[in-house]
């Protein structure tokens, strides 16, 4: 797609994975500089008896760290807000904000926040729902507009409009091709060790064939596409 730099926003470490880690590592192969910001510090991801939110935060964020580097991930922020807890409010928005305005983005890629559900097999989790609304925000009006979060002004962040946005979503518009890259997308979420997710990449191929089918390749991730550019929309 040619963009110089994309942002990945998303609530929890694997989910960028899940979501896009194919087109992660397409774009970072073609040479776009991909950044993540993790929104939440995954510390509910993990039921063992004995775990606390302190214990699992460190391990979540080490295998956030691993899987990026396997993507070829430029930079990571952290936001560290409470996993299972994540609301869209003023102290949200800004965080995200700060993070958009100081990579300033051709594209942003994020989570749907309509997607209620997955088939009849997932209820989608709250906090990937706010993450993808965050990202909304930040689009209209946060970090475009000067009078909005003009604290960050003083950090030198000045506003920044974002060209594109791409929604992972079922109502997609836009299928990437990761046929040669579907290996490092799996090898990317296996470094998620304390979330069990090897016994998913079934599913994963199979996913990622389905999206394929849809979209003319072998296997693909698809996304809803929004170019902001030349908008005329009052």
């Amino acid at each position: 797609m040619g963009f110089a730099n994309a942002l990945v926003i998303f609530a929890h470490p694997d989910d960028a994975e899940f979501m896009c880690g194919g087109t992660v590592a397409a774009w970072a192969n073609e040479g776009t500089d991909v950044h993540y910001c993790v929104v939440t510090d995954g510390s509910a991801g993990n039921n063992d008896p004995g775990e606390t939110r302190d214990s699992i935060r460190p391990v979540r964020e080490a295998e956030q760290r691993a899987a990026a580097e396997v993507l070829g991930v430029k930079s990571l922020t952290f936001l560290g807000f409470v996993d299972g807890e994540l609301e869209v409010n003023l102290e949200t928005r800004k965080a995200v904000t700060r993070v958009v305005r100081r990579i300033r983005p051709e594209v942003i890629v994020a989570p749907d926040p309509s997607r209620l559900w997955f088939a009849n097999r997932y209820i989608n989790h709250w906090d990937h729902k706010q993450a993808g609304m965050l990202a909304l925000c930040s689009v209209m009006p946060d970090a475009p507009s000067r009078p909005q979060f003009s604290e960050l002004l003083d950090e030198g962040l000045e506003p920044f409009e974002i060209p594109n946005l791409w929604l992972s979503s079922d109502d997609a518009d836009t299928y990437v091709d990761i046929t040669k890259t579907l290996e490092t997308k799996i090898a990317s979420l296996l470094a998620h060790v304390s979330q069990g997710v090897a016994d998913s990449m079934d599913w994963v191929r199979e996913r990622a064939k389905q999206e394929g089918e849809k979209g003319g390749f072998d296997y693909a991730e698809g996304f809803k596409t929004f170019d902001l550019r030349d908008e005329d929309v009052d």
